[in-house]
């Protein structure tokens, strides 16, 4: 599982990182790799998606 930094994470050290795994997502806290990580089907990363861009206006 290959993650990058999100694009709104502010910082290098307190971001989230996602691995994009064809029909899922995976997201983890790169303070807490060790924890391991979420994992969202389609629709519910495009709900958290649409949320958390909406929160952002």
């Amino acid at each position: 599982m290959e993650f990058h930094k999100s694009s709104y994470s502010a910082t290098e050290s307190h971001c989230v990182e996602v691995a994009d795994l064809g029909q899922e997502r995976a997201m983890r806290d790169t303070k807490h790799r060790e924890l391991g990580a979420l994992f969202f089907g389609a629709s519910e990363w495009r709900t958290f998606l649409d949320t958390a861009k909406a929160d952002l206006r």
